[in-house]
């Protein structure tokens, strides 16, 4: 029990180095095997980052701890042209391209039917760190092209983080039906800085609570619920979580629709899973993310106008992005008695439009397919390693920029590639 606690400590420290943005501002998977099998997950019941997935699938495990990190790289950047005697244009990549992101679950038979559980994961993804313009605070001609995008001083940059821990009791009703419920507490913490010019043209509600006001915290709780059913070959699961009020970031008040409110938005999906022979297995799902519900994140960034529909309003401006359906697929193969292959391919919506570019600068979440492969080796009869890679190619969008001046056109993209490994073992 020492042990379990000092690693759930250390886990918490590490979560806030979280940032992915594969389907939306979500992981294209949680967990190293599903990851491995492009996502697929809600029915297949191998490991304890259930809480995560559909936490009715803990009801087949017994007493076993999954521990694991994953190496996340993103390359996002923008570019604008167009813009009017060669102002304002810029090329710029951002930095910080590699992120550590640990998980870690345990779960505990308590009879025949009941099982609890415990998963700790990460969200996040609207991370971007753009360098120091220069003495005008835009990249004014600048023979490198770089600089702040967003015309404002230093750096420019936004960073969101979520943690989440998900306790779960999984109840098996008969042999062939399991229910599971979690609740969700979760912790997120948001800075943005580089922003000052929408303060200066007017496009904030408080621009003292618009940018470089430090990191900014909240918590909020929430729930999922999910279903796994056995018929034959075939197991079914589905999970839903509602959107999860959350406290408001006080000190981005100028920046977040509703004064610095930031909700995490509804989820759910159904899957299943085939084996159509002993060493093969198939699986499919379909899950939705309601971006478009939360206004910070939903509501376009075209509705802005200086001195009335200001970022920070009841129902102001924000990324503009739309809900997101993801289709993921995923097959395994039990190479041999030790070894079990995995591969899959994960196609999500990309949630910016043409419209909404300008702003999404600074989330440029726009991937959409991702090709993954994986492999789990058992150690022994108790322990097992997994491991997965993952490449999300270049998507880039392109549309006119929001900026007050005639002409710039600007375009986003972003492309991806991670890898992770878990141990996981029985006590």
């Amino acid at each position: 029990m020492k042990t379990l606690k000092i690693t759930v400590a250390t886990l918490l420290a590490l979560s806030w180095s979280v940032a992915h943005a594969t389907n939306g501002y979500f992981s294209h998977g949680y967990g190293t095997k599903a990851k491995g099998r492009g996502g697929v997950s809600l029915s297949i019941s191998d490991d304890t980052m259930a809480g995560a997935n559909n936490p009715a699938l803990f009801a087949d495990l017994n007493d076993r701890i999954d521990a694991g990190f994953e190496a996340f790289v993103p390359r996002r950047g923008a570019e604008r042209a167009n813009g009017p005697f060669g102002q304002f244009n810029f090329n710029e990549r951002s930095d910080r391209n590699l992120f550590i992101i640990p998980d870690f679950g345990v779960s505990k038979k308590l009879s025949k039917s009941l099982t609890l559980g415990l998963t700790v994961y990460g969200n996040g993804g609207l991370n971007t760190d753009y360098q120091e313009g220069d003495s005008t605070a835009c990249a004014t001609n600048l023979p490198s092209g770089r600089g702040n995008p967003l015309c404002g001083q230093g750096p420019a940059g936004v960073n969101l983080e979520q943690l989440v821990i998900a306790p779960t009791l999984a109840f098996r009703l008969n042999e062939n039906h399991a229910f599971g419920f979690s609740p969700l507490f979760v912790y997120q913490r948001f800075y943005a800085e580089g922003l000052q010019l929408f303060g200066s043209f007017g496009y904030s509600s408080d621009a003292d609570k618009l940018t470089n006001e430090g990191t900014s915290t909240s918590n909020g709780r929430g729930y999922r619920v999910g279903y796994f059913g056995t018929f034959g070959s075939l197991q079914v699961g589905a999970a839903y979580s509602p959107r999860v009020d959350m406290n408001k970031f006080d000190e981005y008040a100028g920046l977040f629709a509703g004064q610095g409110d930031f909700d995490i938005p509804t989820n759910h999906g159904v899957g299943f899973s085939w084996r159509p022979t002993s060493k093969l297995k198939v699986g499919a799902d379909l899950t939705k993310v309601k971006f478009s519900e939360v206004p910070a994140v939903g509501n376009s960034s075209r509705t802005a106008t200086p001195g009335c529909n200001c970022l920070g309003n009841d129902d102001g401006p924000g990324f503009g992005w739309r809900d997101v359906t993801t289709k993921k697929f995923g097959i395994e193969y039990q190479a041999t008695q030790k070894l079990l292959l995995r591969a899959g391919y994960n196609k999500g919506d990309n949630p910016v439009t043409e419209e909404n570019v300008t702003f999404n600068i600074l989330a440029p979440g726009v991937v959409t397919k991702h090709y993954t492969v994986g492999a789990t080796y058992r150690l022994s009869d108790a322990a097992e390693i997994s491991g997965h890679y993952m490449r999300a190619p270049t998507v880039r969008v392109r549309g006119a920029s929001a900026l007050p001046v005639p002409g710039p056109v600007e375009s986003i993209d972003m492309e991806q590639e991670s890898m992770s490994v878990t141990v996981g073992f029985t006590y």
